[in-house]
């Protein structure tokens, strides 16, 4: 099982941020949370802060933890980790995304999201 830790990012208005995979990803097109793989030794906040990092040249900050899904795509199984991300600096610079969007959580029905991340909005909804 691949150990996955993904951000939540709130927009002042209470939007969150998605971000479609790029054709040449796994998943090409479908819209997620963005983060990415932890490293050996590495804890869920920091693999979370280098991931954010290395896809769109931001920092960020973790905050709360808010859940997580274990997901079979049939070829391979994570577990995802869900966290708050809290920008902090950057220019959201594109690589394995072709695309964000800040979304209002009751929209996100209208995307093409990732199955392993489809749970955790029932969780914002709350």
């Amino acid at each position: 099982m691949i150990e996955v830790v993904a951000g939540i990012l709130f927009s002042e208005s209470g939007e969150v941020m998605i971000a479609r995979r790029a054709p040449h990803k796994s998943l090409p097109g479908k819209w997620e949370f963005p983060g990415g793989k932890i490293d050996a030794q590495e804890n869920p906040e920091a693999a979370l802060e280098r991931e954010l990092f290395e896809e769109f040249e931001v920092k960020t900050r973790t905050g709360r933890y808010i859940g997580m899904n274990e997901h079979d795509y049939g070829t391979f199984q994570i577990r995802l980790l869900f966290y708050e991300s809290i920008y902090v600096s950057g220019g959201w610079v594109l690589s394995d995304h072709d695309k964000i969007e800040w979304v209002r959580i009751q929209d996100m029905k209208n995307y093409d999201l990732a199955e392993a991340d489809l749970p955790v909005i029932k969780e914002l909804e709350r």
